[in-house]
């Protein structure tokens, strides 16, 4: 084992000690088996969800013309969006050099790997027929029956599977090493397994660190646009279709900017839960939560920009059912969500002009809370108060969810959760070797000085 792994001879082996401590002893075991009971719960509501949805079909969902995109994509595009934020902050920084990542990037590309997973299962679920989804995969077939390659469904296939394998791909090949260090720590024959089978029988040779800086490296270049190109495929899926609200060429920033404000909201909330349950206070720093403050509230502005610019674009186009859609978002039957995006999302994120505030735990849980919340909410916005008032007044009607709609989005959250929990407690959820790399750099850097 190397020293920049954390060996029993590396300078910095207690950052490893305390990392590879967390899967082997675990600090936190009644509060953890607490949450994973809690998930558990919102789990088998899922699987409830799901299996009336089965046996019933869509018709026990609130959907119907003309708002046949409904809760489901509307959460579709919440959790595809949360997803967006592990990417940027591990592929992107890693490129840039940027050390700071180091404590916060694990965690963060596992939180996308279980939310691209929640919003993939969406589509397939709101196909009425989900046992037929590979039909929208290109493979050959006797009948000679192609997808229709100009249908959004199409577009989600080639969008979410290619930014789910290469999110795979760039968080396993990270957390190769620190599976060797707790392999090489373990003292139970089954972890010393596990681990080891893990690892993929790294042993931190010279030539092991250059295939792996290499395959790293490229795949975060992969990776990073990647980010920018799945989720302006989902603006397009709306902007695609011929519906008063959504005809923006804003779209694809605004989408992309708001997908990496609701992950980064995701992101300091975990950060802050992490660091209070698991004892982190010396890795994840009142400097990390700053700079994850102060990511928020440049990705908030951001998308404070693209609500004016939005309503910039249908006020000068001055195109009647543009502005008739604008003004039913402000003053219609769903205001309620146009505002409660507003609010949620930029109100309590102007707190983060402070410093003291930025760097406070609970006020950064708080913020992300509430821009997590705004931003489903403006999800929600943009899917229905533009399609239930269309271009006929005659189709026109109200949308609301019913039950298993709502049971379906609580099953969800276990979704996310129970497999997220199973990688807190098994899995280093920080990158110690990299912390290593990045504190001996400063030192030698100091020391040059």
């Amino acid at each position: 084992m190397s020293d920049v792994t954390g060996g029993a001879r590396g300078p910095y082996a207690a950052v490893t000690a305390e990392v590879t401590g967390i899967p082997l002893h675990y600090p936190a075991p009644r509060a953890w088996w607490i949450c994973f009971g809690v998930a558990l719960l919102l789990f088998a509501t899922f699987l409830a969800a799901a299996g009336v949805l089965f046996l019933y079909g869509v018709g026990v969902w609130g959907n119907n013309i003309p708002v046949n995109w409904g809760l489901a994509i509307a959460n579709y595009v919440w959790f595809l969006g949360i997803g967006h934020a592990g990417t940027l902050i591990s592929a992107l920084l890693l490129l840039l050099n940027a050390h700071w990542r180091n404590s916060l990037n694990r965690f963060a590309e596992a939180m996308t790997l279980f939310a691209v997973i929640c919003a993939g299962l969406y589509p397939i679920l709101h196909l009425g027929r989900p046992w037929r989804f590979y039909w929208v995969f290109p493979y050959p077939n006797t009948m000679e029956v192609w997808p229709q390659f100009k249908s959004p469904l199409a577009w989600d296939f080639f969008a979410v599977l290619t930014y789910l394998t290469v999110s795979v791909a760039f968080w396993y090949i990270g957390i190769v090493p620190d599976l060797a260090a707790t392999r090489d720590r373990a003292r139970k024959r089954r972890q010393q397994v596990f681990y080891g089978l893990l690892a993929l029988g790294w042993r931190g040779s010279a030539r092991h660190w250059a295939r792996w800086r290499q395959a790293y490296r490229l795949t975060a270049a992969i990776a990073v646009p990647l980010v920018v190109s799945v989720h302006s495929e989902i603006s397009l899926l709306f902007a695609a279709g011929p519906i008063p609200g959504w005809a923006s060429t804003v779209f694809p920033p605004y989408f992309v900017l708001g997908a990496a404000f609701s992950g980064f909201a995701v992101v300091s909330m975990i950060a802050v839960v992490l660091r209070h349950a698991l004892g982190l206070g010396n890795l994840v720093r009142p400097r990390h939560l700053d700079l994850l403050g102060k990511l928020l509230l440049a990705t908030g502005m951001m998308t404070a920009y693209g609500y004016c610019a939005e309503v910039f674009d249908v006020l000068y186009s001055g195109r009647e059912h543009e502005i008739r859609t604008l003004t039913d978002r402000l003053t219609g039957a769903y205001a309620w969500s146009y505002w409660g995006a507003v609010i949620g999302n930029f109100v309590p994120l102007q707190l983060l002009w402070f410093r003291r505030l930025r760097s406070s735990p609970t006020a950064l849980f708080l913020i992300g809370l509430s821009v997590a919340i705004g931003m489903w909410f403006e999800r929600y916005m943009l899917l229905v108060s533009s399609l239930y008032r269309d271009w006929l007044v005659s189709s026109w009607g109200e949308y609301h969810a019913s039950f298993w709609e709502w049971a379906l989005f609580a099953g969800m959250l276990g979704v996310f959760l129970v497999p997220f929990l199973l990688f807190v407690r098994a899995l280093p959820v920080i990158s110690a070797f990299e912390v290593n790399e990045a504190a001996l750099e400063e030192k030698e850097a100091r020391r040059d000085a």
